[in-house]
């Protein structure tokens, strides 16, 4: 397949739609849905409900450069005895998307908006998703309020939840945000341009900082993989993007890690499910042990989370490079999360690697479904109305969800392995340093050093193990696969 003369994003999206269909998603939106859609012309008002007026906080989004479906705003404020208030705004989807409505159906159906290196395949249709339900720029917008008074220390010491209007007074973005936090940039002009925003930005981030140390010291992990995000020069890609952690999406993780736990313990007080997102405990811990052992590390032999971050924290910083490659390993030996119905009495398993107890997926309802259920629920709760779902329902939707979100996961990984395959096309036949990530019967993979990409060692691969460093020559692509193949002309040092 020779691309030279083809757009490499109309490639991408074939390969993307195609890779959809495969797993049972459904890439566009049906007839039925575009005629209920055409119904919905405005943004949801409040219409006697008990909703607060909290549009003149200092509300604003920070998301992705280029995401347009804004689920939550935040804002902080100081308070005595060194506490923060913190609030977080999470948009009320459910006011215009109504269970058993045949939007809610497609929604029901992907549970998930894939985000795949050609484009976007939306949970909800982008008039609802990046507009009237989107807490968009200078938009007077229904949101669910979570208010979180946080301790010196960084603990939760109050919280409250209820229904009010907002009004998002800046869109900004995580890089240009956490440049200027981290001291590398000047203020983004969206935040120098509204009186107080700085000062509150800063106090967001002094207080996120706070959380995550808390929440690392009673065990949360410190897992950083690879990811790659292509970068397009009109619609040929021109570099994979790595896609690292920084000041400003930390600010976002934790105040939404601690939302969630609020919205998790909300409904069981109020007696009521709730679908919760669970790491349960790892199956495979004496895997673990084994690979801590031979970095020189003695982890108990029950699994446990305080020890295990010890240990990742200590070895991210004696060997950044391979440090990554560790985390993967960590991670699938830990298993992947999953979707269960609790109810408010029953055993919680909790969530592992956050080092959470409570975790309910609530701060999303744009782009995961599960968010949305739980938004229901939640709102029933507020309300004092009936629950929305018996337990027996929310038993099947978690499991879809899981089942969903898999699927989904599957299409972004293949549609970004044909995005490297496309990259590397023209580089056939050059030399590379790379990294042996893995190596078992099944066959042995190089991460390149140069750029984000692995790939399959198909020749030379005999005696090599996940560390070694190695010398590779691409010999071949396929881009609608999306394989990457390498043969070994040597070793590099370690």
């Amino acid at each position: 397949m020779n691309t030279n003369d083809q757009q490499h994003r109309a490639i991408l999206e074939k390969i993307a739609r195609r890779a959809m269909l495969e797993r049972g998603l459904l890439p566009g939106f049906s007839p039925e849905e575009l005629v209920e859609l055409g119904r919905i012309q405005s943004p949801a008002e409040a219409k006697g409900d008990p909703t607060r007026d909290l549009r003149d906080l200092l509300w604003a989004s920070i998301d992705n450069d280029d995401s347009l479906d804004l689920d939550q705003l935040t804002v902080a404020e100081s308070m005595p005895g060194d506490k923060v208030k913190i609030y977080v705004a999470v948009a009320d989807v459910d006011a215009l998307v109504k269970d058993g409505s045949a939007i809610d159906e497609h929604a029901h159906h992907n549970t998930t908006s894939v985000y795949t290196a050609a484009m976007i395949f939306p949970m909800l249709p982008e008039k609802l998703s990046t507009d009237l339900t989107s807490l968009n720029l200078n938009e007077d917008r229904l949101a669910i309020v979570v208010e979180m008074v946080i301790g010196m220390d960084g603990s939760l010491q109050d919280a409250d939840i209820y229904r009010a209007r907002v009004r998002n007074h800046a869109k900004l973005a995580y890089n240009s945000v956490a440049a200027w936090l981290e001291g590398n940039a000047p203020i983004p002009e969206g935040v120098a341009v509204i009186h107080g925003l700085e000062e509150n930005l800063r106090l967001q981030d002094r207080t996120a900082q706070r959380m995550k140390n808390l929440r690392h010291i009673h065990g949360a992990l410190s897992l950083d993989t690879i990811e790659a995000k292509p970068v397009f020069d009109g619609d040929q890609i021109r570099a994979l993007e790595i896609e690292e952690k920084n000041h400003a999406k930390e600010i976002i993780e934790d105040f939404m890690i601690a939302a969630n736990g609020v919205t998790a313990r909300y409904l069981s007080a109020k007696k009521f499910p709730s679908i919760r997102r669970v790491v349960r405990t790892p199956k495979r811990w004496e895997r673990i042990v084994e690979i801590a052992a031979d970095h020189k590390f003695n982890l108990p032999e029950n699994p446990n989370s305080k020890a295990l971050e010890e240990f990742l924290v200590k070895q991210k910083a004696a060997d950044p490079l391979r440090f990554p490659d560790l985390s993967l390993a960590v991670i699938k030996l830990l298993g992947v999360g999953e979707y269960i119905a609790e109810l408010p009495d029953g055993g919680v398993t909790g969530h592992f690697g956050l080092a959470v107890k409570d975790y309910a997926h609530s701060t999303a309802p744009n782009r995961r479904y599960p968010d949305l259920i739980t938004q229901r629920l939640l709102k029933a709760a507020l309300e004092s109305k009936p629950v929305p779902y018996r337990k027996d329902e929310l038993d099947v939707l978690a499991a879809h969800c899981t089942e969903a979100e898999d699927a989904a996961n599957k299409v972004e990984r293949q549609v970004g392995k044909s995005a490297a395959a496309l990259l590397l096309e023209s580089r056939i036949g050059q030399h590379f340093d790379g990294l042996v990530t893995g190596a078992s019967e099944k066959g042995t993979w190089v991460r390149l050093l140069e750029m984000p990409v692995e790939g399959r060692l198909v020749h030379g691969f005999e005696g090599l193990d996940v560390g070694d460093r190695v010398r590779v020559q691409l010999i071949s692509v396929d881009i609608e696969k999306g394989y990457i193949d390498f043969r070994k002309v040597g070793s590099t040092r370690n």
